[in-house]
């Protein structure tokens, strides 16, 4: 059996591609990851792939920034009230039960995809 390190250089790679291409990494493939695959508890997971987003993020940013694809005021009018609730919210994570926190994700995946497909195929039409 290959080592858990082993597997989360996998997905960080797979993570780290998503999140290049996709702007998606840290809830939609890391979280599950570390709750299914290395046992993780949801709030665990959660926290966990927050502190791996940031790496993430940075190097994403300089390189779509470089490229002038980053909208900096969106960025500045969205990132700082972002920062400042999720500071706060932080503070609840280990207040929930993590039955909780699973299905309030699990639902959120489920209805943030749906929306995007059928978002998407509309604008196919």
């Amino acid at each position: 059996m290959l080592p858990v390190d082993f597997y989360c250089i996998f997905i960080g790679l797979l993570s780290g591609t998503l999140a290049a291409l996709c702007g998606i990494g840290g809830g939609v493939v890391l979280v599950p990851f570390f709750v299914a695959a290395i046992g993780l508890e949801q709030r665990n997971a959660n926290a966990t792939s927050l502190a791996v987003i940031i790496l993430t993020a940075i190097a994403a940013t300089i390189m779509s920034s470089g490229n002038n694809l980053v909208n900096w005021r969106i960025v500045i009018f969205t990132g700082i009230p972002a920062a400042l609730i999720a500071f706060f919210a932080a503070g609840y994570l280990k207040k929930i039960p993590n039955i909780y926190l699973t299905r309030l994700f699990s639902i959120l995946i489920i209805v943030v995809g749906i929306y995007m497909l059928f978002n998407s195929l509309k604008k196919t039409a």
